[in-house]
């Protein structure tokens, strides 16, 4: 895609044009259109309806992350390499606060197809959570049940989500010291009941590069701590051990990326999905081979 001011997507207009800019854009265009095309995130053959192309649910929350999900995928299908068609979505979750207007005016000036909907399930999270304890669970859990419903309703195969780089890494920690599991976000799943697909194109894309690219285009952020229950949370702990290892060790986030990447079964202690039980060694009859091969001090 081009960046003249007739020929981009409105999304873009006003971008810097500064070659530092410039670089961390098309990082993370990279990084998405990798993460897409390694995780087959774009189906292939019939769609129910014989729809022409897949249709997908781009939550947006208004966050840095959200915006920069929304603007990528725009910038791939602007440029023919993502045949999707996109719908953004926002839930209002009835937070205290909450500027109902802010989203709703930025997609129409940027022309970007959407559905805004209005749920109050901050009031069910206030009467269900006990005093003193984080809101987080139950407040994702009720959105995104209204997010799968959403997707229905409006003919969607995926729900994608703006989960990025460092969020993967510091859900697999969490599992790690609070789970006793090895697992974190997947890139690519199909949801419980097995009729749509959740997506989350950022997995390869860092946090900071997201900061940086929506704050470069100075898009209207929401915060997530409307509700108040942010502060002390473990994950907040798990972020800032990361931060730690990455200030003394630069690169430490995505050397341990990477390692999620490159699992070996057969190192790890799980007989679930390693056969320990059947492994066998390789059993040497002709003693005289065995004495070629062995080293001098093993020889008779």
């Amino acid at each position: 895609m081009l960046d003249e001011s007739d020929d981009i997507h409105p999304l873009f207009h006003g971008a810097p044009s500064t070659t530092e800019f410039k670089k961390l854009r098309k990082r993370i265009v990279r990084d998405t259109r990798e993460a897409i095309e390694q995780y087959g995130m774009v189906e292939r053959g019939v769609r129910p309806g014989g729809a022409e192309k897949p249709k997908w649910l781009v939550c947006l929350s208004g966050g840095k992350d959200s915006y920069t999900l929304l603007a990528v995928l725009h910038e791939l299908q602007w440029r023919g390499l993502l045949p999707v068609e996109l719908l953004a979505c926002n839930l209002d979750q009835g937070q205290p606060g909450f500027p109902s207007t802010v989203l709703p005016a930025f997609l129409e000036k940027m022309g970007v197809p959407h559905r805004v909907e209005y749920q109050d399930t901050y009031s069910i999270v206030m009467d269900k959570v006990p005093a003193g304890r984080t809101m987080c669970a139950l407040c994702s859990r009720l959105r995104r049940g209204n997010l799968y419903r959403i997707a229905r309703e409006e003919g969607c195969s995926a729900v994608v989500l703006g989960h990025h780089r460092d969020d993967i890494l510091e859900t697999f920690f969490m599992n790690l010291f609070h789970g006793s599991r090895l697992a974190t976000m997947p890139p690519k799943l199909v949801n419980e009941e097995g009729d749509l697909f959740v997506y989350r194109p950022l997995a390869h894309v860092a946090e900071a590069d997201c900061e940086k690219f929506a704050a470069a285009m100075n898009y209207p952020i929401i915060p997530c701590d409307l509700c108040g229950s942010q502060d002390g949370l473990q994950r907040q702990q798990v972020k800032a051990l990361l931060d730690q290892w990455e200030a003394n060790h630069p690169g430490r986030r995505q050397k341990m990326f990477r390692a999620l990447m490159n699992t070996r079964p057969s190192h790890l202690l799980d007989p679930a999905i390693f056969d320990f039980v059947g492994l066998e060694r390789r059993i040497q009859e002709d003693s005289e081979n065995l004495n070629e091969i062995a080293p001098p001090d093993l020889r008779n």
